[in-house]
């Protein structure tokens, strides 16, 4: 495993220290991601480079890289593991730009943007054909199910997530549920498969699972809290884009809650009716902040960091990974303040 060097500058947060950690493992990882994109089928290549490329600091992988090691794994499986669990995600990423015909991802164009609803769905399932590949080559029975188990979970979340969309009343174990399928699921199964193909025993296994889904709902709320009150250069994407889709939040589903009849009439009008005007989104803020909504959505995400800390604290492994990933917790959820 590659340390940084005493003499390197330190790096700027948690996720690039444990990026520099963990190097090695993802030249592999990147290596094998290249190679399972190709296909003699043009646009397959040049359509799922495009949004692996985009950027993004592949925090999925290194969460089933830091976890085998963490755990003593001496092997090349996390490898592929890892891999596959990035082709996972970026199909999902696929998929759900069509759903939300989003144009921007990560800052560029997106994919159906550029290619067209049909290219990006036909490729999101060839990249979920190609991790399903890299599973059965991993040879467990167990990698396959957690994998395969995440992958469904993921699809029921983001079908939850159309029964609950511009619904402001929509309550908070609702919401905590779509991002508990749509986000968690897959944070949970990268961070499991780790001490799974280590050979640990099935505490170990179930608490780095519940460090991933702990950290993965923590980064979701941070990312919903970010739609409000991010730069937009940093966000990577424009500011307002849940609040303009009519998304239900957890900022949006707080401040309604706390809101007066008044306030909920206009919750209704600019979410479920999606009737905006110039100034909505102005007062949309401004209401949020008036019943500490975004306040209360970053401490949510606080809350769920300090569960995936404590999850970390019950599995004996190697202690400089073990601090940097508790450390990552606490740097997903530093981006909502």
């Amino acid at each position: 495993m590659n340390q940084a060097a005493p003499s390197d500058p330190a790096p700027t947060d948690a996720l690039s220290r444990l990026a520099i950690m963990l190097e090695s493992d993802m030249v592999g990882v990147n290596r094998e991601i290249v190679a399972r994109m190709h296909s003699p089928v043009a646009l397959i290549p040049e359509l799922a480079g495009h949004i692996v490329a985009a950027g993004g600091k592949r925090l999925r992988p290194l969460l089933t890289l830091a976890t085998a090691r963490m755990c003593g794994y001496t092997g090349e499986h996390h490898i592929g593991l890892a891999a596959c669990v990035e082709f996972i995600h970026t199909a999902t990423l696929l998929h759900d730009d069509v759903v939300d015909e989003s144009d921007l991802r990560r800052g560029q164009a997106s994919a159906n943007a550029l290619w067209g609803n049909q290219a990006s769905v036909l490729v999101g399932d060839f990249l979920f054909s190609r991790s399903f590949q890299l599973m059965v080559d991993a040879g467990s029975l167990e990698v396959l199910r957690i994998l395969a188990n995440a992958s469904a979970t993921i699809a029921e979340g983001e079908v939850l997530q159309l029964t609950t969309a511009n619904d402001p009343a929509t309550t908070e174990a609702a919401y905590f549920d779509v991002i508990r399928g749509k986000t968690a699921a897959l944070f949970a199964a990268a961070s499991r498969v780790g001490p799974v193909i280590a050979g640990r025993p099935d505490a170990d296994a179930d608490n780095l699972e519940a460090y991933g889904m702990n950290l993965g709902l923590a980064f979701q709320i941070v990312d919903d809290v970010l739609d409000y009150n991010a730069d937009q250069g940093a966000l990577g994407k424009t500011v307002g884009d849940d609040f303009r889709e009519g998304k239900a939040t957890l900022p949006v589903l707080l401040a309604y809650a706390r809101g007066d009849d008044e306030e909920r009439t206009f919750w209704h009008r600019v979410i479920e009716d999606l009737d905006q005007k110039d100034g909505d989104f102005e007062q949309a803020l401004s209401l949020m902040q008036a019943r500490d909504a975004i306040s209360d959505s970053a401490k949510a995400a606080t809350r769920c960091a300090e569960d995936a800390k404590q999850a970390l604290l019950s599995v004996d492994g190697e202690s400089v990974l073990a601090e940097t990933l508790a450390d990552v917790a606490d740097f997903c959820v530093s981006r909502a303040y």
